[in-house]
């Protein structure tokens, strides 16, 4: 239990150095991680990302690939290794990448527009318009989650105006 607890803190201090921008600090924290835990897929993933950040996409596709082995329905990084390898000029090998995150997960609009734009800079514009209407819909969809699900202050603002309407009509 304790080893687990260690872990995820050393976890967050790694997420904290990467937010930080001290992408070396995280790089070097994860690593600690992964030696403890050679199948911790977000360690991996999240050292990948950093090695992204780093302009070093070699290191970020095999943080990737690994990451991939581990969990083979894990759209993130799938994702993220298109990333590092369109970085690469490997386009084929990222459209691939692309295409199984949005396989296995439908609704990850972030996947959707890496791979418009990787369509639009191969020629394909008749993918990329479809991806692009994707993306719109995805995002119209998840503001509209957020605007009638979590936003506090509108259902407060709707509340405080039914309240007016019924004094006015008094």
């Amino acid at each position: 239990m304790t080893a687990n607890i260690d872990l995820q803190n050393r976890f967050n201090e790694a997420m904290a150095a990467f937010v930080g921008n001290r992408f070396d600090e995280s790089i070097s924290i994860l690593g600690e991680i992964i030696k403890l835990d050679p199948t911790h897929k977000l360690a991996l993933t999240a050292r990948g990302s950093a090695h992204l950040k780093r302009k070093d996409p070699r290191s970020a596709v095999s943080d990737f690939t690994r990451a991939i082995e581990i969990d083979s329905s894990y759209a993130r990084a799938y994702h993220l290794r298109g990333l590092a390898r369109e970085s690469l000029g490997e386009d084929e090998s990222a459209l691939a990448d692309f295409d199984s995150a949005v396989r296995i997960d439908p609704v990850y609009g972030a996947a959707y527009y890496s791979r418009a734009a990787l369509c639009t800079k191969l020629g394909r514009e008749d993918q990329a318009a479809e991806d692009m209407e994707t993306v719109a819909h995805l995002t119209s969809a998840n503001i509209a989650v957020f605007a009638n699900e979590n936003n506090v202050w509108q259902s407060e603002h709707l509340r405080v105006e039914d309240a007016m309407e019924s004094e006015l009509q008094r």
